[in-house]
């Protein structure tokens, strides 16, 4: 079995991920580590600045002024954008990791 076989018998479509990112977004993000693309500030997300008088909800980081975050909900339709962010790290309040098999 050659390297591109094993990975392409590894391979799965995005429904994979739908339940551990479930599990993801049911905890409280504010005291998720957000480290800033820009810069790589490496805080939790309620010492990010927030913006919400705009469409969307915008949350900068107070180092190099990056959008690390966009957030807006309308028309039944959620969007998240994290593209100024490099890593989010949150903890579940029981300890269980989303996506873990115990």
């Amino acid at each position: 079995m050659t390297a591109d076989d094993e990975t392409t018998s590894r391979r799965l479509d995005g429904n994979a991920a739908a339940g551990p990112l479930r599990d993801l977004f049911t905890v409280d993000l504010a005291a998720a580590t957000v480290v800033c693309a820009g810069c790589a500030r490496t805080a939790a997300l309620a010492t990010y600045t927030a913006y919400a008088d705009a469409p969307a909800l915008v949350l900068r980081c107070p180092d190099c002024s990056g959008v690390v975050l966009r957030f807006s909900s309308a028309d039944g339709t959620v969007r998240l954008d994290l593209t100024g962010t490099r890593l989010l790290v949150a903890r579940p309040p029981d300890g269980q990791v989303p996506g873990s098999r115990t």
